[in-house]
């Protein structure tokens, strides 16, 4: 089946064709959820909610786009909305603190250890983080999306980077440790 005709049944609420849609699209939007999420049981409680949205709103996909593009920023939209709920951001304010490269040695360094120290991330540096380096928003774009300003999301980058190099250089070096 298209996937024009697939959502053409999902608008009328065929309950098989939100089936289909789920499995084609359950996986791209699950990894997108553990980028943003603190863990597994959350990523998967933000991804149902995600769908939930997703076949509610449906019938506002005009078929113009990416169909995909648009499930991903309700999936996003929906995370984000659930910290702004929780005000992650509230009393946040700081300098912007220098860019902090961080060097990942990919023998020692597995994804599974990366996307880990991200979602052990505080919230409010995990989310910005995301936002920016994993899907190329700007910071005047996160601004707008979190309702903080662009030098908290500036400086929230930065701390978050600090930590992930932080942590990546102290398990690069028990690795080292542990070879000898």
């Amino acid at each position: 089946m298209s996937l024009e005709k697939l959502i053409k049944n999902c608008k009328a609420n065929n309950t098989k064709a939100q089936g289909e849609l789920y499995q084609l699209y359950s996986n791209k939007l699950f990894a997108i959820c553990l980028k943003y999420s603190r863990n597994y049981a959350e990523a998967q409680d933000n991804l149902q909610d995600a769908f939930l949205i997703i076949f509610k709103k449906i019938n506002q996909y005009e078929n113009k786009g990416s169909f995909e593009g648009w499930i991903k920023r309700i999936t996003i939209n929906n995370i984000l909305q659930r910290y702004r709920k929780d005000k992650v951001f509230d009393i946040i304010n700081e300098n912007t603190a220098k860019d902090i490269e961080i060097e990942v040695d990919e023998d020692t360094v597995s994804i599974d250890f990366l996307l880990k120290i991200i979602q052990e991330l505080p919230n409010r540096y995990r989310l910005v983080f995301n936002l920016y380096v994993l899907d190329g928003y700007s910071h005047k774009q996160i601004a707008k999306l979190l309702d903080i300003n662009i030098g908290t999301s500036k400086s929230n980058l930065a701390r978050a980077r600090q930590i992930l190099k932080r942590t990546i250089d102290q398990h690069n070096t028990t690795q080292r440790s542990q070879s000898l």
